[in-house]
């Protein structure tokens, strides 16, 4: 967002609620500004500090006054902004270790999936999960409970077992499942407000090799009784729609290959392509992952988006929201009555399902969710405008904003929402007493 944008959109807000999710965090103009993967926000501190090692780390947090960890860049929102301090995980991208016997793989917290994923294909390993795109970070994606698609599958979180991070007075932590129980569990999904994660064990599994089939022009009327068993119809299913015409327009349908035994023509009234195609039926999908029930890995199946090409900045904004899976069609009819509204500044909109967590901080905990997930055009003021619709659409079946994502939800209303909210206040205050990972999304949104 230009200088030019910011001050127009400013002044738009300036009469109602703020929303210091989106607004660009520059305080002034920079030759050289850092900005996230959209560019859609520019950070608000130069002071970007890059360790190599844990005592390097360990240094850098006992200094500073303020600091934020940062990923990949990849989140919409301020929730890695910090006026002060950064770090970046960029140096921790190492493979610790493989225990083939416990079947569990130990890598730096810093390392993308998509260098991660071929070493465990290539050992005979895999994971259950995996997002739409390779190229986000192990210890951002699981602190924002970032997820893929499969009515059994949970989120990247769930693969955590261990993780070590570095708490606000500099201490090193280690935390299993196996034997920290409650607090571990309220550590994995942390938005980024416990310490810098250093370390993460990850569940893993034998290797599977997927296909995948897309198929078009699903009418809305057949997910009111069949959305269940559609969800359900591969290892995962994607849904794609811009809300025009009450009709999905692409079905990505992705299943082990030992599986799926024959490629029907017809999917409820969809019907089978012919060709790949781009999620955005417009673009070319050459970047796209091999479709037509092609066989190949686990891990150049399940993302939408091929691990070899390197993703440029996206001109757009992103929104995601959960509700409990009984509530899917009803919340997709909710926000269908918006289309008018939506479709102008959308580029897509997935529909997908995860399997419900015992992770207090995730949109999952205890529930098998669907998700609405919005691409939208980088037109700042009007998505403003209409986020607060299609949250009050949804209000009824109370959803979860996804953490690294845009919304506008209420901080009271947000907070009402996460049984543990108090609970996990309690462990900031253990690992971090001085609040020095706390900056203005972590302040607005949970306190």
């Amino acid at each position: 967002m230009n200088k030019r944008t910011f001050l127009k959109t400013s002044s738009v807000l300036a009469a109602g609620a703020a929303f210091p999710q989106l607004l660009s965090c520059a305080e002034k103009p920079k030759s050289d500004p850092r900005t996230n993967w959209a560019g859609n926000l520019t950070y608000s501190t130069d002071n970007l500090h890059i360790p190599k090692t844990v005592a390097e780390l360990q240094e850098t947090i006992k200094k500073v006054k303020k600091v934020r960890g940062l990923g990949t860049k990849h989140c919409f929102n301020k929730i890695a902004d910090s006026t002060e301090n950064q770090i970046s995980s960029a140096e921790f991208n190492k493979i610790i270790s493989l225990d083939k016997e416990k079947q569990t793989i130990t890598v730096e917290a810093g390392i993308k999936y998509g260098d991660l994923c071929k070493y465990l294909d290539d050992n005979g390993f895999a994971l259950h999960n995996l997002a739409s795109l390779p190229h986000i970070s192990v210890a951002g994606a699981c602190a924002t409970a970032t997820h893929g698609s499969g009515i059994k599958n949970g989120n990247l979180a769930t693969q955590v077992v261990a993780l070590e991070f570095v708490n606000g007075k500099g201490e090193i932590v280690s935390l299993s499942k196996e034997k920290d129980g409650d607090e571990f569990r309220m550590a994995v999904v942390n938005v980024g407000a416990l310490g810098i994660v250093t370390k993460m064990t990850l569940a893993i599994q034998p290797t599977f090799k997927m296909k995948q089939v897309v198929y078009q022009n699903l009418p809305m009327a057949e997910l009111e009784k069949n959305f269940e068993a559609i969800m359900s119809a591969g290892y995962s299913v994607s849904l794609f729609t811009d809300w025009t015409k009450k009709n999905i327009s692409e079905v990505w349908i992705k299943s082990k290959a030992d599986d799926m035994k024959e490629i029907a023509p017809d999917f409820y009234g969809a019907k089978l392509q012919t060709k790949n195609l781009h999620p955005i039926e417009a673009l070319d999908p050459v970047n796209c992952t091999d479709q037509m029930g092609v066989e190949g890995p686990w891990y150049e199946r399940m993302p939408h988006f091929k691990m070899g090409f390197t993703p440029s900045s996206g001109k757009e904004l992103q929104s995601e929201f959960f509700i409990a899976f009984e509530n899917a069609y009803e919340g997709l009819m909710a926000i269908e009555k918006l289309n008018e509204k939506v479709s102008p500044h959308l580029f897509i909109t997935e529909v997908r399902a995860i399997a419900g967590d015992d992770l207090p901080m995730s949109p999952m905990y205890k529930k098998t969710c669907v998700a609405f997930h919005f691409t939208w055009k980088q037109e700042t003021e009007e998505v403003l405008k209409v986020l607060p619709l299609v949250e009050e659409a949804l209000a009824p079946f109370n959803p979860r904003p996804h953490w690294g994502k845009i919304f506008t939800l209420k901080p009271s209303v947000l907070q009402a929402r996460i049984e543990k909210l108090n609970d996990f206040k309690v462990l900031m205050t253990k690992h971090d007493p001085e609040g020095k990972f706390r900056n203005e999304f972590i302040d607005t949104n949970l306190f």
